[in-house]
Order: C-alpha cells, then structure tokens, then sequence
C-alpha cells in the first residue's frame, strides 16, 4: 500500500513501495499557477524526499486531469516591486531547491507548461509528455522575461537561434517540436497515460544503487554548467569514488556470476 500524505491544498504526496515518489501540483482552477503558497509547498516537499531514504526517484506532475502549470501566479507578480524581489530573492528558493536535490526527477507533464511551469520541467532531469502538450515562454507579451533559469537552460538545450525565438516570440511549441529538439524525452501516445509511462522509467531507475543514481545525476549536470575540461575531471572523480561503493562490487560479481544483483545501497 502506498504511503500518501498531502502538503496543505496544492502539493500532493504519495511515496511508493518501489522507491518512487509522485508529487503533483493542485491547483487546478488557477491551471495550477505558481503562487509563493504552492512553491513553499513544493520546496519543502523536495526538502523533505531529500532526507527520506525510500525514495530513490521523483515524479513531478499535476492532479487529475490539470494541466501541468501555467507559470507565475499573474495576481502576486503583479505586486512585487523590484525592490522587494532582489531582497526576497523572488523564485530563487524554487531553483536552489531543484539545484540541490540530488535524486531524480521526471516532470510528467500534461495539457500545458508556460512560463514558470516550463522553467520547473527544464529543472527536472527527464521530460516525458501526453500527446497534446504545450510548451511556451510567454513574459515577453507581459513586458517581462523568464526568471527562474528559462533563458539560461533552454539557450543551453536548444542554442542562441531557436531560444531566441521562442522568447521573443512569446509562440508555444508542441512537445512533438521539443522532443526533435531533444528537450523531451519522450511524447506519449493519445492511449497512453503519461504519469504511467514516467511510473515506468522511474521504476527502473529505481532499481539500482541511490549512491550509483546520484553521482550519475551528479556528473551530467556538470556537464551543463561547466566547460568540457572540469566536467571530464569532475566525471572522473565520481566514477573513481563508485570504486569504494559495497553495489559495484556486487554488481560485479552479479555480472560475472550470471545472477541479479542485490543492491543495499552503500
């Protein structure tokens, strides 16, 4: 049975027997609209699987049949004055609590990720969508620009040209365009439930060594944020310190003994 607690009204909960834990935004009548209530409840959830042994792998998506998230909430941005979002270091808490979470996370996303909703699925490791999903950075048609790493990780993905007109275009994009530009994983067909099919792939995830798991999540996002010489010294660290870890042996000695491994952990 599984384990399944809720954080108050927006963020919903459930950790599986197989390791894998489903959070969903809910806050389906404001298309689930990143206000500051839903990003302290998502950062302390995050904060929260961070120390929960169990759980080996993330699913982030959206309750029900909600779409994934339209971005900011239009009614608090509309408040913050510059002033007080240098000193609240307004969407920061949200970055720096994807940044330092070390398992992994699947966005499943459905109907739609604008804006911050987009921002968020570009945080998480993997993107797997339904077949109608939408992709956008709509702020240039409100006088504003992405702000929680959306034009720093998608000219990263995507390179100058495209990135620079999705955003200064404002235009939405099929997730069919994002899976041939590589953002997306993988989009799923109309039969397909896309929160199933992330189920899956965190399932197998989740099978192997969390210490494996995370110097591997480790070493790819170094590749993102630094040049190709200390990303390579930076592999090289974690790939020697798996050496010391009780799994590779074992997943060794599986190998070569033709049985399935038995990973602790450690």
């Amino acid at each position: 049975m599984d384990a399944l607690a809720e954080n108050p009204s927006n963020v919903l909960l459930s950790i599986r027997e197989t390791g894998v834990a489903v959070v969903q935004l809910n806050r389906p009548l404001k298309r689930n609209a990143l206000s500051q209530h839903v990003i302290d409840n998502l950062t302390t959830t995050l904060r929260q699987l961070s120390r929960e042994t169990a759980v080996r792998v993330v699913v982030l998506t959206s309750a029900g049949q909600s779409p994934f998230c339209a971005g900011a909430d239009l009614s608090e941005l509309g408040q913050i004055s510059t002033v007080e979002a240098f000193e609240r270091g307004w969407l920061k808490d949200l970055e720096d609590a994807f940044a330092g979470f070390r398992k992994p996370v699947i966005a499943a996303v459905r109907g739609f990720a604008f804006g911050g909703g987009f921002e968020i699925a570009l945080m998480c490791d993997m993107i797997y969508t339904s077949a109608d999903a939408k992709f956008g950075f709509p702020e240039i048609k409100l006088s504003t620009i992405p702000g929680a790493g959306g034009t720093q990780r998608l000219t990263k993905a995507l390179g100058k040209h495209k990135a620079m007109e999705l955003i200064l275009t404002g235009s939405p994009t099929t997730a069919a365009e994002m899976e041939r530009f590589g953002i997306v994983n993988r989009v799923c067909s109309a039969e397909e439930d896309v929160v199933d099919v992330s189920l899956k792939v965190a399932e197998t995830v989740a099978t192997f060594s969390a210490p494996a798991i995370g110097m591997a999540k480790q070493a790819v996002k170094a590749a993102e944020a630094t040049t190709l010489t200390t990303g390579l010294e930076i592999e090289r660290s974690l790939y020697y310190s798996t050496f010391s870890l009780q799994d590779c042996q074992e997943g060794i000695a599986a190998f070569l003994q033709k049985r399935s491994p038995s990973f602790q952990d450690r």
